[in-house]
This record gives structure tokens, C-alpha cells and sequence, in this order.
């Protein structure tokens, strides 16, 4: 049987985001079961997010794709608040929080080297 691929499959991004959200929910696992409607549901929407909308308009317009792909940039911030707090409650070391915020970090740069190169893509 044939394999159906849609283009934003291709993007580098898109598959560290969703390595992420495996990341994030291995990570939520560990949280004490308090959490599951808080800390926990909160960090996996965010972290769904990223990836949801790096992938929602990228066949659509560069404009509409820049739009989802703020939401995405905005989406790895929440994140970064998530992995913080699970860190000063202490359901995750400093260690794993140092880990997930470079991670974090690198998906920001990337989601913004996007933005920028359909920015420069409509400039020509």
C-alpha cells in the first residue's frame, strides 16, 4: 500500500516537535497524579501545540503559515513556563529542565528561521 505524506511532514521542525511532545509526554508521567488536570493536561496541549500548529495552514498562504507558526513560538514559551514549574515543585530535576529548555530553545530558533525565510521568500 501506497504511503500518503503531506509536505509538512518533510519539515525538520515539525519532526523535533514532535519528538518534543513524546518528550513532554514521558516526562508528565512522572508528575504526581494531582496534576493530571493541571500542570500535567496544561504541558501537553502546549506541547501538542507546537507541532498542531506548525503543521494547521503550512500548505495555505505564507502569511497564514506565519500566523500559526507565532501561535507555535508562543506555544514553546508556555512550554518553557510548564517545564519551570514541574522543576520548582520538583517533578523534574534541574537536569531534565536544563534538557527541555534547550530543546525549547532550539524549536524557537527554528520556527523563527521559518518565519524569517517566508518573510524574505515574499521580499523577492
Amino acid at each position: 500500500m501506497e504511503e500518503v505524506k503531506f509536505n509538512f511532514e518533510d519539515l525538520i521542525v515539525y519532526q523535533k516537535a514532535l519528538n518534543f511532545v513524546d518528550l513532554v509526554y514521558n516526562t508528565c508521567e512522572k508528575f504526581r497524579s494531582v496534576e493530571t488536570y493541571g500542570l500535567s493536561s496544561q504541558y501537553i496541549r502546549a506541547a501538542n501545540s507546537v507541532a498542531l500548529n506548525i503543521a494547521e495552514d503550512s500548505g495555505n498562504t505564507d502569511a497564514q503559515f506565519n500566523r500559526y507558526l507565532q501561535i507555535a513560538i508562543d506555544s514553546v514559551r508556555e512550554c518553557v513556563v510548564c517545564s519551570t514549574i514541574a522543576n520548582r515543585r520538583r517533578y523534574i530535576s534541574e537536569n531534565e529542565n536544563k534538557t527541555t529548555r534547550l530543546r525549547l530553545a532550539e524549536l524557537s530558533k527554528m520556527i523563527t528561521s521559518l518565519q524569517k525565510h517566508l518573510k524574505n521568500k515574499n521580499k523577492n
